[in-house]
């Protein structure tokens, strides 16, 4: 069985992507991108934004891949009473990271931080967007 995974050509296209919706908006942020695997394959942070964002923006996109859907899901499951939820490993349960998926198969993922998660997973779903 040979797995598909991203190539650092497809994550490039898929960060160029993310990065020129953060640009449009105005919004300083990190984009990861990882492999199927969860090796961090391509990362850029905008000038000036927070430090912080670095490893943020990496394990949003880790969480995705792991659990091979957006944080986004597991950020409502929690504010929806699943607190437990929080103690899973490896989870970065707020907005902004998506698993990359090609003929319904789990290729990579994107993580996105820098502005609010909301706005994080508009520019998250901008470079998922471009892999299709």
């Amino acid at each position: 069985l040979i797995r598909k995974t991203l190539s650092l050509s497809e994550a490039k296209q898929v960060a160029a992507a993310a990065s020129a919706k953060a640009a449009a908006e105005g919004w300083n942020v990190v984009i990861a991108v990882h492999d199927h695997g969860g090796n961090l394959i391509y990362l850029e942070r905008a000038d000036g934004t927070q430090l912080g964002s670095i490893v943020v923006a990496q394990e949003k996109s880790r969480t995705a891949l792991m659990f091979k859907r957006p944080t986004k899901v597991l950020e409502d499951t929690i504010l929806s009473g699943r607190v437990h939820m929080m103690s899973l490993p490896g989870i970065t349960s707020v907005e902004g990271g998506l698993p990359l998926i090609v003929d319904g198969e789990v290729v990579g993922s994107i993580g996105v931080s820098g502005v609010q998660s909301s706005q994080d997973g508009q520019v998250a779903a901008a470079g998922a967007a471009a892999l299709t």
